[in-house]
């Protein structure tokens, strides 16, 4: 699987799912179900390159801005719903963090921001094919800390200074 049907797949779930990440995460294992077992871990690979890159500190505060604060398990789900909008909106958001203000439409915080089942797809639909659990994917581990330079989240005013889009859109 190459990169362009591994974002085929996300646009088209996420399209399907009408942006619901829950649903979107079911379509993800109907549609990797259809798929070779080796082609599902190429989505694995996929997705997992995407999620260790996406873990940096300034990802991170944009995060905490939407969500209003993001622990470390709450910055893993919104890694895996990041990913999940597409390729447009996860390279635009690594790209400049506080883009995602004017890359995301109409964004409900009980509903987005968390991908969480979208995680695991490639893991069921793979367990699911072949009675097994995925193997290991061969691909570097994340770093033990999110790249880039700390941020405290618990102060305001440099979240509004990081942010400034994301903070006058969500917290204005």
């Amino acid at each position: 699987m190459d990169e362009t049907e591994f974002w085929e797949l996300i646009d088209t779930s996420r399209e399907a799912a009408e942006g619901d990440p829950e649903e979107q995460a079911d379509l993800l294992v109907d549609r990797l179900l259809q798929r070779d077992p080796d082609l599902v871990l190429d989505f694995a690979r996929h997705f997992e390159a995407r999620y260790n890159r996406a873990y940096r500190w300034d990802l991170w505060g944009a995060a905490w801005v939407l969500l209003d604060g993001a622990s470390d398990d709450a910055f893993d789900f919104f890694r895996c719903w990041l990913i999940g909008q597409g390729r447009e909106v996860f390279e635009g958001a690594l790209h400049d963090p506080d883009s995602l203000a004017e890359l995301l439409g109409e964004f409900d915080e009980e509903i987005d921001g968390d991908g969480e089942e979208l995680g695991y797809a490639a893991d069921e639909a793979y367990e699911q094919l072949t009675g097994t659990v995925a193997p290991d994917l061969g691909i570097a581990p994340a770093p033990a800390e999110p790249e880039g330079t700390s941020i405290d989240f618990e102060n305001e005013a440099v979240l509004a200074e990081l942010y400034p889009k994301l903070w006058d859109r969500f917290k204005g």
